[in-house]
């Protein structure tokens, strides 16, 4: 039959065509055959943004922050959350582009030279006569795919769209009163006095029985919950791996260390003398030549007498640190001194004058006055050193090999890790109690969330097969295998019983507490003189919360204080109850003009943004923003 088809193709695509075409004219064309069909996610002033939109926005956007912080989580970039974020920063730019539009709003060329000059690698770019070098300025722009053009139009583009919130920030002005009470507000300090009715004390008036434990269990079953865990095996393939799999020569290991004995022994050093005869590289031309005449002068004197030289340097050099010692700048090695300098110095003979040397400071005469060369240690002083480094160097060369050489390994025989163990000179490792979060104080691959990912995909779960090889670290990769699982579960009460019954005396402890602590506010909300038990005065606030819990902070500052002393209750959970008695309002200390300045300069910061994130929401109405991509929990574990 196929045979027959391939005989006769041409006839086969004619009848083909004249069935298709039909369809096409009876049902049309769906405008996503054309366009890829890719859908759309938001929509801004009636123009779409589309699927892959959001997803080429959001790769730069990853781009851009792996290559800020190299390190940084890949799955913090490809959250939900993050991309949604992306998405929002898209809708934005959009609105603000829309709006910058509607208003006719452009950057003038003068603003748009001010802005350019701003930019340090553009002003670095100028001559000294002012002027740009324009084929450094296309390189430079280049480098980020574009031409000087396409540039500057994007600048326009960013300035024009900076104008339309920069209208609303720049124009805040809030009264400096306002500032003022906001700031009294938030930081203002009050004294109080505690009386704690601590769960703990309540414990040995609780009588705890098996029906009570048994109740509680029942009622919590979210508390006996053990989440899921596995049972695993891993190998680790690391530099150390790969430097135990290498062995060295007795004729490799002498052949590197004469290859690099001069730099295992240290840096020569060479000790000089100079006169100096100051003419910067800025200096005008005539004053540098009188300054090099002048040092010829001395030069053609010491070389005449050399013994001279350090009296001659005493005289004449313009060298203040050397000048009083005859010149003498000590030893010194390679790199120590500007490049001319030390192509001098090390050109020289012991006892030598150069010619004259000419660096950024001016114009020097140099005498080299002593060699020190380091003693070359021996081979075997050497050997253990020589044996590290030289592993070291063969093991990063050959880390890619068998990096590659080990993910393929543990893909090839995906039922066990003997093999790439045995391979690698590894250790196959276990573990158990394994969760899809690592463990308080794990080291190594089960402190690596990436590592954990993979053993707890459905495929390594299910088959039992190895994991890919993950990367947990620099040159360090991991593999395993679930060998068992035990999925998340809760805990049948005989397990759970010691822990039902610390539970359940902690709750009813609280309760204790919570009541004799709401009976204590209630009696000395009637008679203050009754209360006992209250601590000594203290002032806290928001800065200074003095060893005080959060919570009781947040009660003594939102007190009433229209009739002083008050009183208020504060839950503390499973810790108790406390009491408080907010005594005084205590004015706030060292306020003075800067720390004013300060506080209202932040205020106008935080008002001016809160009325361009205002500005904002409107102008997303006005232009009839739609975001169809759902947004994603806040909690990624949801």
């Amino acid at each position: 039959m196929f045979e027959s088809i391939r005989k006769h193709s041409k006839l086969v695509m004619l009848l083909l065509f004249l069935l298709i075409i039909p369809s096409f004219v009876l049902v049309g064309i769906d405008s996503n055959y054309f366009t890829g069909g890719s859908p759309v996610v938001a929509r801004v002033d009636g123009k779409d943004i589309t699927q892959d939109e959001w997803d080429n926005a959001h790769r730069m956007e990853s781009d851009r922050l792996r290559a800020q912080s190299p390190g940084i989580d890949g799955r913090l970039l490809d959250s939900p959350q993050a991309r949604y974020a992306t998405l929002e920063r898209l809708v934005r730019d959009r609105v603000l582009q829309a709006a910058a539009s509607k208003m006719h709003l452009m950057a003038s060329d003068a603003r748009l030279a001010a802005e350019l000059q701003a930019i340090p690698q553009i002003a670095a770019l100028k001559r000294a006569d002012g002027t740009l070098d324009a084929e450094a300025y296309r390189a430079l722009v280049g480098a980020q795919g574009l031409t000087p053009e396409g540039f500057e139009m994007r600048m326009r583009q960013d300035l024009a769209i900076s104008q339309v919130l920069g209208s609303v920030i720049n124009t805040a002005t809030p009264a400096p009163a306002d500032a003022a009470l906001a700031f009294d507000a938030l930081l203002q300090r009050r004294e109080i006095q505690v009386a704690h009715f601590k769960a703990a004390d309540f414990a040995n008036k609780v009588k705890v029985t098996d029906a009570d434990v048994q109740a509680y269990y029942q009622e919590h079953p979210a508390q006996f919950q053990q989440a899921e865990q596995a049972t695993v095996e891993y190998v680790v393939l690391d530099m150390d791996a790969v430097k135990a799999g290498i062995t060295l020569s007795e004729d490799d290991l002498r052949t590197y260390y004469k290859e690099n004995l001069a730099r295992l022994a240290g840096q020569e050093e060479r000790r000089a003398s100079h006169i100096l005869i100051n003419a910067t590289k800025d200096a005008p031309a005539a004053e540098r030549e009188k300054a090099k005449a002048r040092a010829k002068e001395l030069l053609a004197q010491v070389r005449k007498t050399p013994g001279s030289f350090a009296e001659v340097a005493k005289k004449n050099s313009q060298d203040p640190g050397s000048a009083p010692e005859g010149g003498d700048l000590g030893f010194f090695g390679r790199g120590a001194m500007v490049k001319p300098f030390e192509d001098a110095v090390f050109a020289l003979k012991k006892g030598d004058i150069s010619d004259v040397v000419e660096s950024d400071f001016g114009y020097h005469i140099i005498q080299l006055t002593d060699i020190k060369t380091p003693r070359q240690p021996s081979f075997e002083e050497l050997r253990a050193s020589l044996e590290t480094e030289l592993k070291q160097q063969q093991a990063q060369r050959k880390f890619a090999e068998a990096a590659e050489a080990f993910a393929n390994g543990v893909y090839e025989q995906s039922d066990s890790l003997t093999a790439v163990a045995e391979k690698f000179h590894l250790q196959v490792r276990t573990a158990s109690g394994v969760t899809r979060q690592p463990a308080p104080g794990a080291e190594g691959a089960l402190a690596s969330p990436r590592f954990l990912e993979a053993l707890f995909q459905p495929e390594s779960l299910q088959s039992k097969r190895n994991t890919e090889a993950v990367e947990i670290a620099t040159s360090t990769l991991a593999a395993g295998r679930v060998t068992a699982y035990q999925p998340a579960m809760t805990l049948p009460l005989d397990q759970a019983q010691g822990k039902a019954r610390t539970l359940y005396l902690a709750s009813k402890s609280a309760e204790l507490a919570r009541e004799e602590g709401v009976a204590k506010l209630a009696a000395w909300k009637e008679n203050a003189g009754a209360a006992s038990g209250l601590g000594q005065p203290v002032i806290v606030s928001r800065e200074q919360p003095q060893g005080q819990a959060r919570a009781i902070v947040d009660a003594a500052l939102h007190a009433p204080v229209d009739g002083l002393p008050a009183w208020v209750g504060v839950n503390l959970g499973p810790d108790g109850y406390a009491v408080l008695k907010v005594n005084r309002i205590v004015p706030r200390e060292g306020v003075d003009d800067a720390r004013q300045t300060m506080e209202r300069q932040q205020y106008e910061r935080t008002w001016s943004t809160a009325e361009a994130l205002a500005y904002y929401e409107v102008l997303k109405q006005n232009f009839k923003v739609q975001i169809k991509a759902p947004r994603p929990s806040a909690n990624p574990s949801e």
